[in-house]
């Protein structure tokens, strides 16, 4: 059976505030925030994906899980950069070890919260499935 062709274009990022959590996590990751885009801020990745930050309706945020594969000589920018902006990060999801990284699968990775608690991850190597 042939599987039809799919990838991702695009992925919605509720938030509080569009513009400081675009510019976060652009910030965090050396990337640039576009031109506003109907309701959305986007931040566009290399793989050709948009981030599009939306201002959320008032009311609670139910926080998301969004990984980034990032090259292993930009990981060290990126941790750098969390700690000048005193964000902690952590060698695990449920953030328990902080200022750690983790080596699973023979990269490094670390997750850490955006404004409105959004559990970020940036990862050197992708994980392995069987």
């Amino acid at each position: 059976m042939t599987l039809p062709s799919v990838q991702l274009n695009h992925t919605v990022v509720y938030s509080s505030d569009r513009a400081a959590s675009a510019h976060f996590l652009a910030g965090i990751l050396g990337l640039r925030v576009g031109a506003p885009f109907g309701p959305f801020l986007p931040v566009d990745l290399a793989n050709g994906v948009t981030l599009d930050f939306y201002q959320a309706p008032e009311g609670p945020i139910q926080d998301q899980h969004y990984a980034f594969l990032v090259e292993d000589q930009d990981f060290d920018a990126m941790i750098d950069r969390l700690e000048a902006a005193g964000v902690t990060y952590y060698a695990d999801p449920a953030h328990r070890q902080p200022r750690q990284v983790n080596t699973l699968f023979g990269g490094r990775g670390a997750y850490f919260a955006d404004p409105d608690g959004h559990n970020m991850e940036i990862m050197t190597v992708p994980y392995a499935r069987p």
